[in-house]
């Protein structure tokens, strides 16, 4: 009888494979703690950077001004000093005051596409002149010595004060703020824009006009209500 030589396979053990899942999703786990508890840890500081950067650009924007007061204009187009985080669908500005409480101007946010990304701007509205007095950058991607240029060129900075008068109806700007191609501009309300630099000059002018145009209507009824600092 022929002795028949058996060969045995190692049997394939599934223990190995369930352990590493086991340990990828304990290590998966464990790094989203850490990344969540790294977000938390820093969101109050973020917050309060932001609040900072914020109040200081309003302060650029209203150097008059020796009290700011936050305010927000509800969906319903009620007014109410902010307290918080703002609800859905209201509109969030700033009112300056003088060392005698009158009103100096307004300053709200805008935001607009540029040529790198998205170009955020604070703006002062002056009610008595009903005018843009001036703006400030507060987050910008641009390319550093051609999108700058809007904070830094004497004759973009001319642009203001821009016209920013209401309509009959009191609906709508009564003409759109927009830039112009470099010295073309002929009516208050156009920005002349920076030669090698018009995509970001556009873009200051898009996200003040869309800004106002979504502001200024709805604030317009509140003013005398403002000017009396309530």
């Amino acid at each position: 009888m022929n002795e028949q030589t058996v060969h045995f396979m190692p049997r394939m053990d599934a223990t190995p494979p369930a352990r590493m899942v086991r340990v990828l999703a304990l290590v998966a786990a464990i790094c989203g703690s850490l990344v969540v508890a790294a977000h938390q840890g820093t969101l109050s500081a973020v917050q309060e950077n932001k609040r900072i950067a914020l109040e200081r650009a309003v302060r650029k924007v209203l150097p008059e001004a020796r009290e700011i007061i936050a305010y927000w204009l509800l969906p319903s187009g009620a007014l109410a000093k902010a307290n918080g985080a703002p609800p859905p669908g209201a509109l969030v500005f700033h009112a300056g005051y003088d060392a005698s409480g009158r009103l100096v101007g307004i300053a709200a946010e805008g935001a607009a596409k540029g040529y790198a990304d998205t170009v955020r701007v604070l703006y002062a509205y002056d009610p008595h002149a009903q005018a843009v007095r001036g703006f400030a950058v507060i987050a910008s991607r641009e390319t550093p010595g051609i999108g700058d240029k809007v904070t830094k060129d004497k004759d973009f900075l001319a642009n203001f004060p821009l016209s920013a008068q209401l309509s009959d109806d009191g609906t709508a700007l009564a003409h759109e703020i927009r830039a112009v191609k470099h010295g073309t501009k002929t009516h208050p309300w156009e920005v002349d824009a920076i030669a090698g630099a018009t995509i970001t000059s556009r873009a200051v002018a898009r996200a003040i006009n869309e800004a106002a145009q979504a502001l200024l209507p709805r604030l317009s009824p509140h003013l005398a209500t403002l000017a009396q600092k309530t």
